[in-house]
């Protein structure tokens, strides 16, 4: 069987030319391009009883990948999002085999028919004030871990970053000013770069936290010292939930990850009458439509327009105008 066949080879050069080499994509997307064949080709290779180099082209059919993908969501029990960024990964190294391999167009076509599932996106879940303030309030500040817990819970709320952009943020994107505005500099998705402003309170808390440490270090360290993870967050956020629960019960009723301190940074800030072009940029997103979900999701906002609307509705007026303006309904027959 020629190289040209082998479904190992188009996988290698498809993450290390076009993934790596041609679009630089991010370190998280590389990763997932790589989860996703890991469990494409062990799979493809127990079903066709063929060793895992030795799988080709016609190995992968789209008969075997509606399978694979049903294995995904029923046996591995991923969601549909994960379904369908799998299939994404899928079918771009498709188009990167017909692209290299003209032979193959007919192959690409029939990976690249096999369809996205639909879903119903989750209404997003954000904390109201007294919610956040209450997370806040859980870590013990009287202990080393717990500083650093809170300082965490806290710059996450200031900041709405990601939890991989706060897991790997080093001491020397910190510009930390007693006296003046800081800021700190995220390096997020697709790459980019933006500056988020600090408020005086956590700036406080940061430069405890680094104080006489190497400007290369991460901010947030775990136990050995080591960059703290994003599994490490989400099961920070989890315990600190469980133990704000006492003082806020409401917080039984949502679930909450590192994302939900996001969406609630842009919910309040939204609140505060900063415009939606400033809430883009602070989160980092790409397009303003997907900042625009923050407006849909803002229940006190559109309760506060529904009482304008009422307000409108209390005060009818009278007189109809338009009735009284036998010149202007003459135009309008005449049209």
């Amino acid at each position: 069987m020629t190289s040209a066949n082998l479904l190992g080879s188009w996988v290698r050069r498809f993450l290390l030319e076009h993934v790596i080499a041609e679009r630089n994509l991010s370190k998280n997307t590389q990763r997932s391009y790589r989860d996703t064949f890991s469990i494409l080709l062990p799979w493809i290779s127990i079903h066709s009883r063929h060793p895992i180099d030795h799988l080709c082209i016609a190995d992968l059919s789209s008969g075997v990948l509606k399978a694979f993908l049903d294995h995904l969501e029923h046996e591995r029990h991923c969601k549909i999002r994960t379904r369908n960024q799998r299939l994404a990964a899928i079918h771009a190294m498709a188009r990167f085999v017909a692209e290299h391999s003209p032979e193959h167009v007919a192959w690409c076509a029939t990976i690249r028919a096999v369809p996205f599932k639909r879903f119903h996106s989750p209404q997003l879940t954000y904390l109201e004030k007294p919610q956040m303030d209450a997370l806040l309030a859980a870590p013990d500040r009287n202990t080393v871990l717990g500083r650093r817990d809170y300082t965490l819970l806290l710059f996450l709320y200031n900041s709405g970053a990601r939890v991989s952009e706060a897991s790997s943020l080093p001491i020397n994107k910190l510009n930390l000013r007693p006296n003046a505005m800081s800021h700190v500099e995220i390096f997020g998705k697709g790459s980019k770069t933006r500056r988020c402003p600090l408020w005086a309170a956590t700036a406080a808390e940061l430069l405890s936290l680094t104080r006489n440490r190497s400007s290369d270090e991460p901010v947030f360290v775990n136990r050995h010292g080591q960059a703290i993870t994003r599994h490490g967050v989400h099961r920070l956020i989890k315990k600190y939930v469980r133990k704000a629960m006492a003082p806020c019960p409401s917080l039984a009723n949502k679930c909450i990850s590192p994302h939900t301190i996001r969406h609630t940074t842009a919910t309040h800030l939204l609140r505060a009458g900063v415009d939606i072009n400033t809430i883009r940029a602070w989160l980092g997103h790409v397009s303003i439509d997907t900042t625009n979900i923050y407006v849909e999701i803002d229940l006190e906002r559109k309760a506060q327009m529904l009482e304008k609307t009422n307000a409108l509705h209390s005060n009818p007026v009278s007189k109809r105008p338009w009735k009284d303006n036998p010149s202007l309904m003459a135009f309008l027959r005449s049209l």
